[in-house]
């Protein structure tokens, strides 16, 4: 079974509710009318309720009405939101009247309604860009318990078998944080580290790589990758993780072997921490393109429930898989709570 297989079983087995807040785009409609057919999640669609059953109607969709639509200008829980809200960011100066305005953002709506218990996740993006995805996620949801960093994890699924975990390998950051430091670093470790467990399925074994293996090269970003080491170790003293190494130490058995004699990662690490975010997007580029990887997300983490963003460049596949990773990563944080 390959791994989106995998994915869409394991949403099925066990259902999440998902936000979809750009109710009116057309890859998200068509995707979310398949995901209503396979039964893979509850969707909350938000938009004019008239205006997504007329585009459903002339793109043919037969199952959205299986979603809950969510017109902001007509919600019922418009004012509890609202009251809720302007309590969460009193502190912040936020008004009634600013937190009315808020709820009728289908952004922040869509994140109040996961705030308020009443979903699980979120994505959108398609038309939106990272900053107005992230704002609300992070003003109302806020991040995960002991993390202050959001961060970005790529799946790589290739054909090199004998590499990660048969040819899939999980990479972060590649998306959010351009330069982090020591304690940033460590963090992207742990929850790139859960997302390869709650999506990818697998055992994580976590190297922390960087153009030295083991002292061979001196220079302060070496020192960063040893002390971030050290701070996820303290975060997870169960999680498999070494560094610093260089990739072909991380992921080739012979030079791992070689380079770190007696690592419990080195020539068998899945899952890959790079030292900035400039190093990862290139890195997972280049493997998508020269490689012919198939590359899966970016995948956002380090929020306290899922929300994810899409390439406003997407297709209608991208988000169905990435609807059924939001639900994967949702059944991973009820887990974990």
């Amino acid at each position: 079974m390959d791994l989106f297989t995998q994915l869409v079983e394991r949403a099925k087995a066990n259902k999440q509710r998902i936000v979809l807040p750009e109710g009116t785009e057309e890859r998200t409609l068509k995707a979310a009318d398949r995901i209503l057919a396979e039964d893979i999640a509850d969707l909350t669609i938000i938009g004019n309720t008239a205006e997504i059953q007329k585009l459903a109607s002339d793109w043919g969709l037969q199952h959205i009405n299986k979603a809950t639509i969510l017109d902001p200008e007509t919600n019922p829980k418009k004012e509890e939101y609202a009251q809720a809200l302007c309590e969460l960011r009193k502190k912040k100066g936020m008004t009634i009247e600013e937190a009315r305005q808020k709820m009728l953002d289908p952004l922040y709506l869509g994140c109040m309604i996961i705030k308020m218990g009443e979903a699980d996740g979120q994505l959108a993006g398609a038309r939106n860009t990272t900053g107005d995805v992230l704002r609300p996620a992070l003003q109302i949801i806020k991040t995960a318990p002991g993390i202050t960093c959001v961060s970005g994890g790529m799946i790589l699924v290739t054909e090199a078998k004998e590499y990660g975990e048969d040819g899939v390998v999980v990479i972060g950051d590649v998306a959010v944080t351009p330069m982090p430091d020591a304690n940033q670093l460590a963090q992207i470790a742990v929850c790139t580290a859960q997302t390869a467990k709650a999506v990818a399925g697998i055992e994580p074994r976590v190297a922390m790589l960087s153009f030295s293996t083991k002292g061979s090269a001196k220079h302060e970003v070496v020192d960063k990758v040893v002390e971030a080491l050290a701070i996820a170790k303290e975060m997870n003293p169960n999680l498999l993780v070494d560094g610093e190494l260089q990739a072909d130490a991380a992921l080739v058995p012979r030079v791992g072997a070689s380079k770190a004699p007696g690592s419990p990662v080195a020539g068998k690490a899945n899952v890959l921490i790079v030292p900035c975010l400039e190093v990862g997007n290139i890195a997972y580029k280049l493997v998508e393109r020269l490689g012919h990887a198939i590359a899966v997300g970016p995948i956002l983490q380090g929020i306290a429930r899922p929300v994810n963003d899409l390439s406003r460049g997407c297709s209608t596949e991208d988000v169905y898989k990435m609807i059924a990773i939001t639900a994967n990563q949702a059944i991973a944080a009820k887990a974990n709570q």
